[in-house]
C-alpha cells in the first residue's frame, strides 16, 4: 500500500510540475529612426577650393606683373 501511495505521489507531482510550461514572452520589435545627416566636410570643401584657386590666381598674376618687360 505504501508503494501505491508513493507512486501516486510521484505521478501527481510530475504532472503538476509539467502542467505550467514556460511560454516565450512576446517581445515587440524596437523601431529605431535614423535622421539623415549630411557630411560636414562637404560644406567646407567648396570654400577651401575657392580660396585655393584665388590664391593660385593671385600668386600667378603677381609674378607675371613683377618682371619688367624686356626691351625688344
Amino acid at each position: 500500500m505504501k508503494k501505491l501511495a508513493l507512486a501516486a505521489l510521484v505521478a501527481a507531482s510530475a504532472t503538476a510540475a509539467t502542467a505550467g510550461a514556460l511560454v516565450d514572452p512576446i517581445v515587440e520589435p524596437v523601431v529605431i529612426v535614423e535622421e539623415a545627416t549630411t557630411s560636414s566636410s562637404a560644406g567646407i570643401l567648396i570654400p577651401i577650393l575657392l580660396i585655393l584657386l584665388l590664391g593660385v590666381a593671385l600668386a600667378g598674376g603677381s609674378e607675371a606683373s613683377s618682371t619688367p618687360p624686356s626691351p625688344g
